[in-house]
């Protein structure tokens, strides 16, 4: 290998390198910047031209990760035949003995498996001819070399080339900080590429990321925007220490670029390019980040859920592109949330962002749907090592956004298709006097429905001692559960009753029989045809007050939402703003929620199921809410409140009756055990705060001792909404503070 005699404008052999999907985008870049003869390849682009070029893409290129000059490729199968090619090499052509060297090996066939030992087998044939050549060899610095040679072995053979960014160069220099899953800024670069940013904002369009992290996508979007080189402030090149590089060529290059970054950041303050997200420690890393690379009078970031989210008002905007990267599942590892979040995602870009475009990078394809917009575009893509989808989507009036809950499979249609019709003659005696219950009650509550706007409500509540279940109404689904018969109760008889309930319904809501969701309590035989057996998994959204929560009405013997407990969720929305809450057998985190969109400043959830807490993951997420905020813990409660010395403004404790869980050594007793339960909690409540202590045991009395210790109000009565006023043994409800 001899150092090639030729001019500046010589035509030198190069490989640009990129993330595996991007290769159509930097080629397109590539020729913008002047090469010739370019050809895609695997996870990077061939291109022709001297060696000016080479410094143009180093400090021009958007999506490339590494720019290598390649000096040669050769047949090589085993670690003798690698060292015997490269050995008879001029190496010192390229490098001094006084400089230092660093060797990238990429690549293994069935002889060299191991890229560190081919590496070092690399490094063995440089230092060797060096020897031979100059009597002395360099030394290898594998963090800041002054040459970095790049090796890759293919199944075509090995290249060899010199990296003359000296590094990747997605490393821009204004990262001060990244999340946990970062987006390389190569990645954020093709992402607002392909979805057209530039055009948008030679328009003057807006930029908008709704889940901004630490602000990747908005500072390479205001960076395109003023025609900042990426490069610009990146401090090491492997080229400055080439022996053919040229000083003053280099020294033109970056002046040029810094004179078309002055002119283009005065044109950025037309634009408006704003970041939200949920946490304040990532908008904290954010800021530093666009203060980092001189644009913190440009682009702007605040702390903001997802369910806030609107167009931005400070001007009048007709179109822009909304751009997120938000959390995947191998970022955060639960994908059936995420599906919420992802949802929330469409229905606010629908809302707000009519005109606009939006790109989206998402995990997988499941959740790109979960969007529930049409996508004109998708991409398969790489972050890393993680495959990504990007989809593009145009917000136009006539792309519906669809709930996940209004996708309705082929067979729910047909059985609607298909429901019998049910008639008032057909009912006996005792279903219709059920049914005339029914309408009376639903005569009684609609005034207060309408006036509180309440969509999930008690219908009736074992009115009639023979009919004894409850019927619920979850925005247009129906949920009946039994209650436990006595044992004197004759099992055919209540059979019957129950199948006079179920009839009754189907004519009051013009209802199929399998559309009810029924949870029997007693053992099942064959004439229990309406229990619902299998377990999907199939979550429903409903509204209540400002909160989306999700129900499960078939699988588990509770909804995942008690409805007695409504009023008391709106309480503690309105008295939430700026405190912290904790959530102590939290459940489904309901409460979390109304306390989170009522604007806690943080919340806690505690409680010892997973199921439990997975379902207040997707409720977040359904919400907009961050998790990182509004953090959930599984423990416990008991133990978690003996080690735990934070001090909350608002505490609910809402302890289930009875537990014998597995998972704990001790049963537990709501009776028994209030008064270390509620000690421990009150020392976990601020001086002035309020802790909410309620329980559904029937028969339940506050211990005395507790009324000695703090000042204690029975507030049940006005944490129960008309629908439960016939039952207002429902639950007991208490408001404690410390004694003054």
């Amino acid at each position: 290998m001899k150092l090639p005699e030729r001019s500046a404008r010589s035509p030198v052999d190069w490989f640009v390198s990129c993330a595996k999907g991007l290769e159509p985008i930097l080629a397109e870049e590539l020729k913008e910047l002047g090469a010739s003869e370019v050809s895609e390849a695997i996870a990077g682009v061939y291109v022709n031209g001297p060696v000016s070029l080479g410094l143009k893409m180093c400090l021009w290129s958007r999506v490339a990760n590494r720019v290598i000059r390649l000096l040669g490729e050769y047949k090589v199968a085993t670690a003798d035949e690698l060292y015997s090619a490269l050995v008879a090499l001029p190496w010192h052509q390229w490098v001094k003995p006084t400089q230092s060297i660093a060797i990238d090996f990429h690549g293994t066939n069935e002889s060299l498996r191991n890229t560190q030992f081919s590496a070092q087998r690399v490094k063995d044939a440089i230092v060797d001819e060096m020897v031979d050549a100059c009597g002395a060899r360099p030394n290898v610095d594998r963090g800041k070399p002054d040459i970095r040679f790049n090796c890759h072995l293919r199944p075509q053979g090995l290249s060899v080339g010199i990296d003359y960014g000296d590094g990747s160069l997605h490393w821009r220099g204004y990262r001060a900080r990244s999340g946990a899953a970062p987006l390389k800024e190569t990645l954020a670069a093709a992402i607002l590429l392909r979805a057209g940013w530039s055009g948008i904002a030679k328009e003057g369009g807006a930029l908008v990321d709704p889940m901004c992290g630490t602000g990747t996508l908005l500072i390479e979007g205001a960076m395109m925007a003023a025609d900042i080189a990426p490069a610009l402030k990146r401090q090491r090149f492997g080229f400055e220490r080439l022996p053919d590089f040229v000083p003053d060529q280099w020294r033109i290059m970056l002046s040029e670029a810094q004179k078309r970054a002055s002119a283009g950041r005065s044109q950025l303050a037309n634009l408006e390019l704003r970041g939200y997200d949920a946490d304040p420690k990532v908008i904290r890393s954010a800021e530093e980040n666009i203060d980092a690379v001189g644009l913190s009078q440009v682009i702007r970031v605040s702390i903001k859920s997802l369910t806030k989210l609107t167009k931005p008002t400070h001007r009048p905007i007709a179109t822009g592109l909304l751009v997120c990267n938000p959390p995947y599942g191998e970022r955060l590892g639960e994908n059936n949330a995420l599906k919420y979040l992802y949802n929330q995602l469409g229905e606010r870009a629908r809302d707000q962002f009519e005109g606009w475009q939006m790109a989206v990078l998402a995990g997988d394809n499941g959740l790109s749907k979960a969007i529930g917009l049409r996508s004109h575009k998708q991409l398969q893509l790489f972050n890393g090592p993680l495959p990504v989808t990007l989809s593009l989507f145009d917000l136009t009036s006539d792309n519906n956004w669809r709930s996940l809950d209004s996708r309705q499979s082929q067979g729910e249609v047909q059985r609607a298709l298909e429901r019998p019709q049910q008639s008032e003659v057909t009912l006996s005696d005792g279903a219709r006097m059920f049914l005339n219950r029914v309408r009376k009650n639903r005569r009684k509550l609609k005034p207060w429905l309408k006036r509180s706007g309440t969509t999930c409500y008690r219908l009736y509540d074992a009115d009639m001692p023979e009919y004894a279940v409850a019927v619920d109404w979850y925005e247009g689904r129906l949920h009946v559960a039994e209650y436990q018969a006595p044992k004197h109760v004759d099992e055919a008889a209540a059979l019957q009753r129950l199948d006079d309930v179920i009839h009754a319904l189907c004519v009051e809501f013009d209802a199929a029989p399998a559309d009810i969701a029924l949870k029997q309590r007693r053992q099942q035989k064959g004439a229990a045809q309406y229990e619902k057996r299998d377990y999907t998994d199939k979550k429903i959204a409903v509204q209540e007050g400002p909160a989306k929560l999700l129900v499960n009405l078939t699988d588990y013997l509770d909804t995942g939402l008690f409805l007695d407990h409504r009023p008391l969720r709106l309480r503690i929305g309105a008295e939430s703003k700026g405190k912290t809450f904790l959530n102590l057998f939290c459940y489904t985190g309901t409460a979390s929620v109304h306390a989170a969109l009522g604007g806690a400043k943080k919340t806690v959830s505690v409680d010892l199921s997973n199921t439990y807490l997975n379902w207040y993951k997707s409720n977040l997420a359904l919400n907009g809410l961050s998790d990182a905020v509004h953090k959930a813990e599984r423990a416990d409660v008991m133990v978690w409140l003996e080690k735990h010395k934070t001090q909350y403004d608002l505490i609910l404790l809402d302890p289930p009756s009875f537990s014998n869980s597995k998972k704990t050594q001790d049963s537990f007793d709501v009776l028994r055990d209030q008064e270390p339960l509620v000690r421990a909690a009150m020392r976990c409540l601020a001086p002035s705060g309020t802790l909410y202590f309620s329980n559904n045991r029937r028969g339940f009395k506050l211990s005395p001792t507790l009324t000695q210790l703090f000042a204690i109000e029975d507030i049940s009565p006005s944490t129960l909404d008309p629908d439960f006023e016939r039952n207002t043994k429902i639950h007991q409800c208490w408001r404690i503070r410390h004694k003054t």
